[in-house]
C-alpha cells in the first residue's frame, strides 16, 4: 500500500494482494488469471508469498517450499513473461520475533531460500525483503519494533504492520528495487524523506 509513495508521478501501482492467500490459493481462486488478463508488455509483476503457504494444517493454502511452492511461483513467472511483463520475486517480510538475548529471528523456514534458488534458476530479479527486514528489526531492537506492528493495549500482533511499519517496509522495497535495477533510480523518490502516516488509508474491511 505504501510503495506508490516512493515512485515518481506517472507510475501506477495496482495492488492485487488479498489477505490470507497463499501462492496456491491465490491461483486457485482465479486471482492470477485476473492479473494476467490486464497486465501489459513492460509491466512489472511483483510476487511475494510465504506467510500463508506455511499453514501445513490447511490443504487449501499449504505448499512445500522446494516443490509445490516453487511450482506455484513458476505460474506467476511464466504467466507474466507470456504477456511480455517482467516478473519480480520478493521474499516475505519478516515477522517480529526475538530470542531472550534480543536477536531478531527468522520465521519463514525454507521458503525464502526456495524463492532465492528459484530466482537464480529462472533468471528472475529478486528483492530480498526477508533479509532486509530481519536486519531492520535487529537494528531497531525489541521495543522499537513494536511501533511498526499492530501493538496496542489489547493486541500484540507481530505479523501485520501499522502505517509506520508499512512505510518502512515499502522503503526497503523501493531501495532494493533501485539496487537490483528493477526500477531506474529516476523512478524512485523520497527514499530519504519522512512519509506522513496520514497518507495511508486502510480499505474498508
Amino acid at each position: 500500500m505504501a510503495l506508490p509513495f516512493f515512485l515518481r508521478k506517472g507510475l501506477t501501482v495496482a495492488n492485487h494482494a488479498v489477505n490470507g492467500r497463499s501462492s496456491k490459493s491465490f491461483v486457485d481462486e482465479g486471482r492470477l488469471d485476473a492479473i494476467l488478463s490486464v497486465i501489459r508488455p513492460g509491466d512489472l509483476l511483483l510476487v511475494q508469498f510465504a506467510h500463508n503457504d506455511e499453514k501445513v494444517e490447511d490443504p487449501i493454502r499449504y505448499t512445500e517450499p522446494w516443490t509445490t511452492f516453487q511450482d506455484c511461483l513458476r505460474l506467476y513467472i511464466s504467466g507474466a513473461r507470456a504477456k511480455g511483463a517482467r516478473p519480480v520475486l520478493v521474499t516475505p517480510v519478516e515477522r517480529r520475533r526475538f530470542d531472550v538475548d534480543g536477536n531478531a529471528l527468522p520465521t519463514h523456514g525454507e521458503y525464502p531460500a526456495a524463492m532465492r534458488a528459484l530466482a537464480v534458476e529462472e533468471r528472475v530479479a529478486l528483492l530480498d525483503v526477508e533479509a532486509l527486514s530481519l536486519a531492520l528489526w535487529q537494528s531497531l531492537g525489541v521495543e522499537a519494533t513494536k511501533t511498526y506492528f499492530n501493538w496496542t493495549d489489547t493486541e500484540q500482533d507481530n505479523t501485520h504492520f501499522n502505517p509506520p511499519g508499512a512505510i518502512a517496509v515499502a522503503r526497503l522495497v523501493a531501495r532494493e528495487s533501485v539496487r537490483t535495477r528493477v526500477f531506474a533510480r529516476r523512478d524512485v523518490v523520497r527514499l530519504h524523506e519522512d512519509i506522513p502516516t496520514s497518507w495511508i488509508t486502510w480499505p474498508p474491511a
